[in-house]
């Protein structure tokens, strides 16, 4: 029997391939099937079965993809509704794969379909399990998310339903399980994961506070909803996307790949007003960009902030990207449901400035710049968190977290300069390019942001307000 863990970083996902006598599973696949499909070709074994842990929330599953390529079939666990052709899991049910079996555990609590997988070797020996967002590694799946598409779920229920699962069903499974979530640190499914993506049940039983087996449950429905942030606005729409369909990405990627000349790409942006994202680094951007693009760049938590900055997922993007990227940009935008995408600028943006174009430029300045500027010029804009604020920030600066600023455009004066930066130069350069696209013009970005600023040798008390004197 093989298990392997396929980890994609920047979305904090992780799908499981599973083979046994020429036969093969993938769990909770991504979007692009290809590479599963690729690799149980190359180990001469037929996908026989694609098993989801749950609908998810934070990014569209492969399956119908995946299941349609291979004639392999689709299993939930119980309670699951699919609008497509599926097989619904009774709790205990045990699947074939090759000479290894698959068991599946009705876990509910982060949905009421979530379902945990034991994996048992050819030997009859339990060997782990692939438990979705019911646990991860230091944390479990918040129980807030099902409410936003069934009203009557709420996180209470849910969180209730979460500590049962725990308690009956996998506390109780062998110490030398190794656990094997979806999502590791930076996914926004939990809010205290580990950077380690896999570990052994009973280490996790000793140091994950929701096992810890003195809670009551009074205690630990409160102690799992504490913290929680408002989860990003395209999270329902994906669960709909899992729950109902969607094109197939070979649609999309037709669709996406028509590459225009600048003269062409102007007519089409001009004519279907589409969003024109730039996925390039922030520092290239800073240098150049085509006036009213977005900047998202792909050289960090990509899918993420497209889905936090762009609310309707219908949205017709036309992409500006580095050479070679174009087929990455849509990939990645179709992992979180943005599937409109409807070409690129062919030779992106070096084309556009060397027809004479007009092109905008965003200010920069260093973080030994910014000390002397802000003696003279007070006015800052700090667009991290607010968890990342309060732990340390300029002393006197405006919190506005980027996800938020839209809705606080008022605060960002018109008539009097001012200074954003976030904690590395990623996130000040999307809200950079918002405010240059909404009218401002009147500001500098500091380059490297928070991280920067505390580098300098300038004598930082005089401006950084350290923890201890919030």
């Amino acid at each position: 029997m093989k298990l392997q863990q396929i980890y994609t970083g920047c979305i904090a996902h992780a799908a499981y391939y599973l083979e046994s006598e020429g036969e093969a599973a993938i769990f909770d696949p991504l979007r692009e099937v290809q590479p599963y499909i690729d690799r149980a070709l190359a180990s001469g074994a037929k996908i026989k079965y694609v098993f989801e842990t749950h609908f998810h929330a934070d990014f569209v599953s492969g399956h119908l993809d995946l299941a349609k390529k291979t004639g392999a079939t689709i299993v939930y666990g119980p309670t699951a509704k699919p609008g497509f052709a599926a097989h619904v899991a009774t709790d205990g049910e045990v699947f074939s794969v090759g000479k290894a079996r698959v068991k599946a555990i009705h876990t509910p609590g982060h949905t009421m379909e979530s379902t945990t997988y034991l994996v048992i070797d050819e030997n009859g020996k339990e060997h782990g399990i692939i438990t979705g967002d019911t646990l991860f590694i230091g944390d479990v799946g918040r129980p807030d998310l099902a409410q936003h598409v069934i009203a009557d779920l709420t996180e209470e229920k849910l969180a209730g339903h979460l500590y049962d699962s725990l308690r009956n069903k996998i506390m109780p499974l062998s110490d030398e399980l190794v656990v094997y979530p979806n999502h590791g640190a930076g996914s926004a499914c939990g809010k205290m994961m580990s950077r380690e993506t896999t570990d052994t049940l009973g280490n996790q039983k000793r140091t994950n506070y929701a096992l810890n087996p003195k809670l009551t449950k009074e205690e630990f429905i409160k102690e799992v909803l504490s913290g929680l942030t408002a989860p990003p606005g395209y999270f329902p729409k994906n669960v709909l996307m899992n729950i109902q369909g969607y094109e197939s990405l070979d649609t999309i990627m037709e669709r996406g790949k028509r590459a225009y000349i600048p003269d062409e790409f102007e007519v089409v942006a001009n004519e279907e007003r589409p969003l024109v994202l730039d996925t390039r680094p922030n520092a290239e951007f800073a240098e150049g960009f085509i006036p009213n693009s977005i900047n998202i760049g792909l050289d960090s938590n990509f899918a993420m902030w497209v889905g936090e900055m762009i609310p309707d997922i219908t949205q017709a993007i036309l992409l500006v990207t580095e050479p070679g990227k174009e087929e990455e940009s849509i990939i990645r935008l179709s992992r979180v449901g943005y599937d409109n995408t409807i070409g690129y600028l062919k030779g992106g943006f070096a084309a556009w400035k060397a027809t004479g174009r007009e092109v905008d430029t965003v200010q920069r300045i260093t973080a030994a710049e910014f000390a002397k500027r802000f003696k003279e010029q007070p006015l800052v804009f700090d667009v991290r968190k607010r968890s990342e604020f309060d732990s340390e920030h300029v002393l006197g600066a405006i919190n506005v977290p980027l996800n938020q600023i839209n809705q606080h455009l008022a605060q960002f004066p018109k008539d009097e300069p001012f200074i954003v930066h976030c904690a590395g130069g990623y996130r000040s350069m999307i809200a950079a390019s918002i405010l240059k696209q909404r009218g401002w013009d009147n500001f500098v970005d500091v380059e490297g942001g928070f991280n920067a600023i505390k580098a300098t040798d300038v004598q930082r008390t005089d401006y950084v307000c350290p923890t201890t004197l919030l």
